[in-house]
């Protein structure tokens, strides 16, 4: 009885077991049909251009130099009898501040007899115009043929006051003779060296220091011919920034002065002067730009109009690569009108809203399909729209 039953059982599950086999085998074929095919499209990022007015910025690099530089000399002989505490290297003088004296007792003296000598010239002077009214009023009687200019006392006029003019002259020497004992500063002054002491005899024209003024400095710079075209039409009285890049970097406002009208022979390069007012900051507060300090100088040059400005790791060769409406790569030449920083100005081969790639496949290619970061494709928009329908309608 259990023989008969195992033979009619067996069949049976046997029979089951590849019924069931073949509707998971069914199953499973549906599920890979209802897979979605298996997307290879590489994922890119974009960015839309845009074209704007932009001003270009052109630096350059100098020395810090003087405006000017003086060497002072004594103008008088004499023996030295002070000199301004200041008056040592590295000090600071204000302008119309005395720097030496000279003993004065000599010139004083001179003074008093130019002087007297002018005082005796014009008594003289008074006493020949008289004589010669006498004579002109004698003249009235005589005969006009007896009338001379020796007669009239006219040479003797004349030679009085040349006399007169001579004292004159002499006076005033002896005046700035004495007033250059004193020797005052011309400008608000860096001394550099002085070589004198109180007691020291000095020769009139005796070099005795060297001062800078520091009331202006200057900075000569070169100007690289691919800058020149960028330049502003009217340059001098334009501001500049002025930055020292020390330990503290820190900037100072300038202008530019001028040009120096000639091109370097050896590099072929135009040479731009900025001046700097108060380099010291005697009469501001900031900090001093010294004199032999190497500094950048910004200013501003011409302004391109409609002008794109790209990362340079976006264009290779002069070329960018876009995503155009079919979602397809596409390489574009343009023209780069100049190198800004990090940055290329381009003038030519792109329009407003092209979408720039800002990465690219590995292997890019005109025509390669692509998908945007960030932006779901039509299939599944759709998927997505029917899903939320279902859900709708489940609820």
């Amino acid at each position: 009885m259990n023989k008969t039953w195992i033979k009619i059982a067996l069949p049976i599950a046997v029979l089951g077991a590849g019924a069931l086999g073949m509707l998971a085998i069914n199953a499973s074929a549906q599920q890979e049909k209802q897979k979605e095919p298996l997307d290879l499209r590489p994922t890119v990022k974009v960015e839309s251009a845009f074209a704007q007015d932009y001003q270009v910025q052109i630096s350059g690099f100098g020395e810090v130099k003087p405006l000017e530089s003086t060497l002072v000399s004594a103008q008088v002989a004499g023996e030295v009898v002070s000199w301004h505490p200041n008056f040592v290297a590295g000090g600071l003088i204000r302008r119309g501040d005395i720097l030496f004296s000279i003993e004065k007792d000599q010139y004083e003296a001179a003074l008093l007899q130019a002087e007297s000598d002018l005082s005796l010239a014009q008594a003289q002077l008074i006493e020949e115009q008289a004589r010669a009214d006498v004579a002109k009023q004698e003249t009235k009687s005589m005969p006009a043929n007896k009338i001379t200019d020796l007669y009239l006392r006219k040479p003797q006029v004349l030679s009085a006051k040349a006399k007169v003019k001579s004292a004159q002259a002499s006076l005033k020497i002896a005046q700035r003779d004495l007033d250059n004992c004193d020797v005052t500063a011309p400008y608000d002054a860096l001394v550099i060296s002085r070589d004198l002491g109180v007691g020291q005899f000095v020769n009139k024209g005796a070099q005795i220091g060297e001062i800078y003024n520091i009331e202006y400095a200057e900075v000569t710079f070169p100007i690289a011919g691919f800058d020149s075209e960028f330049l502003s039409s009217n340059l001098s009285g334009q501001p500049a920034t002025v930055t020292s890049n020390q330990a503290r970097p820190f900037s100072r406002s300038g202008t530019i002065s001028r040009d120096l009208g000639i091109i370097d022979k050896s590099t072929r390069m135009s040479q731009l002067v900025v001046r700097i007012t108060d380099p010291y900051s005697l009469q501001v507060k900031a900090p001093a730009i010294k004199f032999g300090s190497y500094v950048q100088v910004n200013f501003a040059g011409k302004t391109l109009q409609q002008i794109y400005r790209l990362s340079q790791d976006l264009v290779s060769n002069h070329t960018v690569w876009l995503v155009n409406d079919e979602q397809k790569l596409e390489s574009r030449q343009v023209n780069v009108a100049r190198e800004d920083g990090a940055y290329f100005l381009i003038n030519d081969g792109l329009e407003n809203d092209d979408q720039l790639v800002l990465t690219l496949p590995e292997y890019p290619q005109d025509g390669m399909q692509v998908k945007i970061a960030g932006q779901m494709d039509t299939a599944q928009t759709e998927t997505a729209d029917t899903a939320a329908i279902i859900a709708k309608q489940a609820d």
